[in-house]
């Protein structure tokens, strides 16, 4: 295994998304979670197996991680757009998302499998939700929401220290590492979050 830190964070990432897709209530907070899971898990096996990228796993799974991630920004755009918007406007948000997924597929299939096309992606879909959530909780004023806000703000962080390349050790524990083990603890908090909001909700 070249890479068994990142390669296991990242496992155990997937599994943490599979657990958060199953319990959620919502169809696009479960795309959200399942696609986070299956980036993890394509991701997970490249860092650990097929690191090469001259590999036919390393061309095949990279992508299936690439895709998965804008599959993740695509829903993060409809989950806020249904938590702010009313049906109609939440919709054409939506369709929105998924031509703007399909140009990306494009991209990410024939042009670039530079992850940074992922970061760019998925960005704005991020600061969107970000925006919706804060915005819920100034009018709402449930600490639900501001658990999902607090979620969302490390996950910046845990991208600024993938960026960065903080690590905790350079071998065992390097910067990617880190960045699952904050990731992990953001989601877990948006999910906690969107819970609570769907329970107020009903």
């Amino acid at each position: 295994m070249t890479e068994p830190d990142v390669a296991f964070t990242d496992y155990a990432l997937a599994i943490e998304c599979v657990l958060f897709a199953h319990l959620v209530r919502r169809r696009e907070d479960a795309l959200f979670f399942g696609s986070a899971a299956v980036a993890s898990l394509a991701g997970g096996t490249v860092h650990g197996f097929f690191l090469d990228g001259r590999t036919v796993g390393n061309a095949i799974l990279w992508r299936i991680t690439l895709i998965a991630i804008g599959i993740t920004a695509a829903s993060a755009w409809a989950i806020g757009a249904r938590v702010l918007f009313p049906v109609p406007t939440a919709r054409r948000i939506t369709i929105a998302a998924a031509a703007a997924f399909a140009a990306y597929c494009v991209v990410t299939l024939l042009i670039t499998q530079d992850f940074r096309a992922a970061l760019v992606f998925y960005l704005p879909a991020a600061v969107f939700l970000l925006i919706v959530l804060s915005t819920a909780y100034a009018r709402a004023r449930e600490r639900g929401i501001l658990v999902a806000v607090a979620g969302l703000g490390l996950m910046f962080i845990a991208a600024a220290v993938q960026q960065m390349k903080i690590a905790l050790h350079p071998t065992y524990f390097d910067h990617n590492a880190l960045y699952h083990l904050i990731q992990a603890l953001a989601l877990w908090l948006l999910f906690l979050g969107l819970r609570r909001l769907h329970a107020d909700a009903t």
